[in-house]
């Protein structure tokens, strides 16, 4: 089980700011009160629990993630929240796949369509990139001196893991979105700590972009990042690694 890691960079920028950070929290915890809604225990409800592994991996504090899953059965009761997931292109080419949660799709789809425009790309047609890409499961661990490769590894196999990716500093776990659930559980009951956990769109190969061309790319992502409607933005866009720290 190994293989050539394709999780860095995939994703958004991570938050630096308190700002930023507050700016996540907020759509994690739609994201929980959505997921809340169809039953608000985690043991019953694997959706939920998923989702509460996502939010604590991004250090969401549980007196948030508790307010949030209550929020289903107050404020969000009678407000539908669609999943909306839109395809397109960004600058020089890039392939970009923006996932919404939204109580009014004309307005997010306009809002969409906009940054695409205005960052020198278009919105393209349901499957116009997605097959450049594959929905994995991907559970990501620092190393630490208890949790070295061969550890990780046999624990991955036993909890019916697909790959092992070792990174300097960190492992990631490869699974199916079917197996996602099993395997975050079972490195969470062994007391493993997660540094992300989450069912995303991994690129199969990523393009590099001019200098002039990822200051754009740049802008757009952030743009996403400030819609409230967008919970995650997936690329192939190879990112420097100042644009992907933590």
């Amino acid at each position: 089980m190994s293989g050539h890691s394709k999780w860095a960079n995939i994703k958004n920028k991570k938050a630096k700011t308190d700002a930023v950070k507050g700016k996540i929290f907020t759509k994690l915890g739609r994201e929980l009160a959505v997921a809340a809604k169809a039953g608000a225990d985690p043991s019953t409800n694997s959706k939920l629990a998923d989702v509460i592994a996502k939010a604590k991996a991004a250090n969401m504090p549980n007196d948030n993630i508790t307010r949030s899953i209550k929020k289903a059965a107050g404020e969000l009761g009678n407000v539908n929240y669609e999943v909306k997931t839109y395809e397109g292109y960004g600058i020089g080419g890039s392939a970009v796949i923006v996932k919404t949660l939204t109580d009014n799709v004309n307005r997010t789809v306009g809002e969409v369509r906009h940054i695409f425009d205005k960052y020198g790309g278009n919105m393209g047609t349901t499957g116009s990139v997605s097959y450049m890409f594959e929905n994995s499961g991907v559970i990501v661990i620092e190393r630490t001196p208890t949790l070295d490769e061969d550890t990780v590894m046999e624990m991955a196999l036993e909890a019916g893991a697909d790959d092992v990716v070792t990174e300097e500093d960190v492992f990631e776990v490869k699974t199916s979105p079917a197996s996602f659930s099993q395997v975050r559980k079972y490195f969470e009951e062994k007391g493993v700590e997660l540094a992300e956990a989450d069912i995303m769109m991994v690129p199969n190969d990523k393009i590099t972009l001019s200098a002039d061309q990822l200051i754009s790319f740049n802008k757009m992502l952030d743009a996403f990042d400030d819609n409230d409607d967008v919970q995650d933005v997936y690329h192939n866009v190879e990112l420097p690694d100042e644009e992907d720290e933590d």
